[in-house]
């Protein structure tokens, strides 16, 4: 079955708990771990080779998805990537990002 990429937003009027996003990523089956960029890192387009999830805690993260477009995750935000997606990605804004990054091999 071939996945296809996707966004959920944050829809909650609280404000994330990352143990709890940790939790529901490892429910999923995702291997996590906590990432921080600080303000104006950008990463150049490339893939990995197993599925990801970004959940963002605080900040934005701009992700520009190959034949997708353009998004941008905030608080509570997050996507469900493909293995082998091509993509790109900057910190917007004057804050650093912190996010967790799920992956799921195989």
């Amino acid at each position: 079955m071939q996945v296809e990429y996707r966004v959920e937003k944050w829809r909650e009027l609280n404000t994330p708990n990352p143990a709890m996003l940790r939790y529901l990523l490892e429910q999923e089956g995702f291997s996590v771990f906590q990432w921080c960029d600080q303000p104006d890192a950008v990463y150049p387009v490339h893939s990995h080779g197993e599925e990801q999830s970004h959940w963002v805690i605080s900040g934005s993260l701009e992700l520009t998805i190959e034949r997708w477009g353009t998004v941008i995750l905030e608080a509570g935000d997050r996507d469900l990537m493909p293995a082998n997606t091509y993509h790109s990605a900057r910190v917007i804004g004057e804050e650093p990002v912190h996010y967790l990054i799920g992956v799921k091999r195989g």
